[in-house]
C-alpha cells in the first residue's frame, strides 16, 4: 500500500534517508523505531508530501506521492489521518469543534450532521462526555485521545501516528496502545506509528522497522525483532529493559 524506493533525504546538510526503501502492507500497523534523529519522523513526512524526497519514490498505492502536485496530492493526502505528537489541538475551540474541523472545511454536511458524526468518534475513543469541553480542561492522554477522534473523522484508509505516548504515563499509554490497535481491527484502516517506545512498538505491531544512520537496519515481527542478532537492534531492545521474554512472543 505505501512504498519506499530508494529514498534519500538531507536536512541541514546532514544525511537523514540514505537510499531507504520498505513497503507497508494494507490492514497492518507497522512501527517505525530508533533514536532521536534517526530520521522517523522525516519518513513519516514524506508519506503525505510534507517533504520531497532528493531521490527515490514514495507510492502510496498506484500513486506517486513524492512527485504529485495540486488536486492529485489533495486527493492522495485526503486518505490520511494524521495524529500529531502534540494533539495539535486549537485551544481556543471546544473539542467538539476541534474534532469537526475537517468536515466543516472539505464537506458540504449541515451542523447537525457534523454535530452526529463528532460524537460518533468521540464516543469511539471513549470520551463521549467531553463535547462541550476544551482542551485546556483535559488531560494529555485525552487530548490525544481528541486528535486521534479528529484524524478519523474522515474515514481515512490511513493512519500516520507520530510518537503517540509521547510524554505520557505508562497506564496511559497503554491505553493508546490499546485504541490504536483497537481502530485498525474496527475499521481496517493501515496504521504507521513513529515511536521511540519499544513497549508500545512490540505491543500493536504487526512488523517493526528501525532506523539507524539513515538505513533501515532491521524489519521484522515484533516476536523476531527481539530476537534480532544486529548489535543496533540489540543495544536499543537493551536501553528499554526489553529481553526476549515477554507477550510479543506468542505473536
Amino acid at each position: 500500500m505505501i512504498r519506499f524506493q530508494r529514498v534519500t533525504k538531507h536536512l541541514g546538510g546532514k544525511l537523514v534517508l540514505d537510499k531507504v526503501s520498505f513497503e507497508i502492507e494494507k490492514g497492518e500497523t507497522f512501527i517505525i523505531v530508533g533514536v532521536s534523529g534517526a530520521g522517523k519522523s522525516v519518513t513519516l513526512k514524506h508519506m503525505v508530501r510534507l517533504l520531497t524526497p532528493e531521490e527515490g519514490r514514495v507510492m502510496v498505492g498506484d500513486d506517486v506521492v513524492s512527485e504529485a502536485r495540486g488536486a492529485d496530492l489533495e486527493r492522495i493526502r485526503s486518505r490520511f489521518g494524521v495524529l500529531f505528537q502534540s494533539a495539535a489541538l486549537l485551544q481556543w475551540l471546544k473539542v467538539g469543534d476541534n474534532v469537526g474541523l475537517p468536515l466543516h472545511q472539505r464537506t458540504d454536511l449541515s451542523p447537525d450532521e457534523i454535530d452526529r458524526r463528532v460524537r460518533e468518534v468521540l464516543e469511539m475513543v471513549r470520551l463521549e462526555d467531553v463535547f462541550e469541553k476544551y482542551p485546556a480542561d483535559l488531560s494529555g492522554g485525552m487530548q490525544k485521545r481528541v486528535g486521534l477522534a479528529r484524524a478519523i473523522i474522515m474515514n481515512p484508509e490511513i493512519i500516520l501516528y507520530d510518537e503517540p505516548t509521547s510524554g505520557l504515563d505508562p497506564v496511559t499509554s497503554r491505553t493508546i496502545d490499546h485504541l490504536i490497535d483497537r481502530l485498525r481491527r474496527e475499521l481496517g484502516v493501515t496504521s504507521v506509528v513513529v515511536t521511540h517506545d519499544l513497549h508500545s512498538a512490540l505491543a500493536i505491531g504487526t512488523r517493526i522497522a528501525m532506523l539507524d544512520g539513515g538505513k533501515i537496519v532491521e524489519i521484522a515481527s515484533p516476536r523476531e525483532f527481539v530476537k534480532s542478532r544486529n548489535p543496533v537492534v540489540q543495544s536499543f531492545l537493551e536501553s528499554q529493559y526489553i529481553t526476549r521474554k515477554g507477550a510479543w512472543e506468542a505473536a
